[in-house]
């Protein structure tokens, strides 16, 4: 049977490399991506050598959206990545152990789940001041409980499974049964969910930059070139809308992409 040919697929895997490539070469272009030069400010597109315009401080709006890939993407990735390894961790113990350990875990993670995540961050990045690690370090803890909740139900549907019970009957520890045995048979539920997460991430971490949370102003993030170009939106359209897209586009891709795995694996279930 031949496989068909995903389009959506093969779009978002563009667009995804192509943000990837953008994160290394905006490493290289964050000095003069947020160079200020208000001899040139407001610039319309394609005027001085400026594709897509400058912003209200002079700043070149293309190279601006370049190099904040870096700090767009990279916090979500690791929020999902973090979020993730508490999800495998306390999740995994959750389903495999059960009874009391079940319980505890799963009242901790219902009170995180109940939080609204924004206003939390918001606050407590007020409060303590938090910077832009801090604050990805405090979105792995509020996005961790649909983790858990995940992995626990994956690894409840495997631990009733001959291998798990012949694994115990060798007197292998159950820690090692767990995360060398239990785990990898849910690495396709695992992978699902960190693809969406880090598209969830993305969106959420983007709104709180444009909120004035976590990223400092002038820094080079999507969110935060929003902010900034939101009172110049009829001056030059192209900074709020670039930035904009970018977040769209990449999340977009990234969902797409998670639906993709999620169907292949249905797919190998049914032959």
């Amino acid at each position: 049977m031949r496989k068909r040919i995903s389009i959506p697929g093969i779009v978002s895997a563009v667009i995804l490399a192509a943000v990837a490539i953008a994160m290394i070469v905006g490493s290289f272009v964050t000095g003069a991506a947020t160079k200020q030069s208000i001899m040139d400010a407001l610039l319309t597109p394609g005027s001085s050598g400026h594709l897509l315009g400058t912003d209200a401080l002079g700043r070149d709006i293309g190279l601006l959206a370049i190099a904040g890939a870096m700090s767009a993407v990279l916090g979500p990735v690791a929020i999902a990545l973090g979020s993730m390894v508490l999800g495998i961790a306390f999740g995994g113990m959750a389903g495999y152990f059960g009874h009391g350990v079940d319980g505890f875990i799963g009242r901790i993670a219902d009170l995180l789940f109940s939080l609204p995540v924004l206003l939390i961050a918001i606050v407590v990045a007020g409060i303590f001041d938090a910077g832009y690690w801090m604050t990805v370090l405090l979105l792995v803890v509020l996005f961790s409980p649909s983790d858990i909740r995940i992995i626990r139900s994956g690894v409840l549907e495997q631990v009733n499974l001959p291998y798990v019970e012949a694994a115990e009957m060798l007197s292998i520890p159950h820690w090692r049964i767990l995360f060398f045995h239990v785990i990898p048979n849910v690495w396709n539920l695992i992978l699902t969910n960190l693809l969406l997460n880090t598209s969830v991430a993305l969106v959420t971490l983007s709104s709180l930059s444009y909120l004035g949370v976590g990223v400092r102003p002038g820094s080079a993030d999507w969110g935060r070139q929003i902010a900034d170009g939101r009172t110049i939106i009829f001056d030059n359209p192209a900074a709020v809308l670039v930035p904009s897209i970018l977040i769209v586009a990449v999340a977009m891709s990234l969902n797409l992409m998670g639906d993709w795995v999620s169907s292949r694996n249905e797919l190998r279930g049914i032959q």
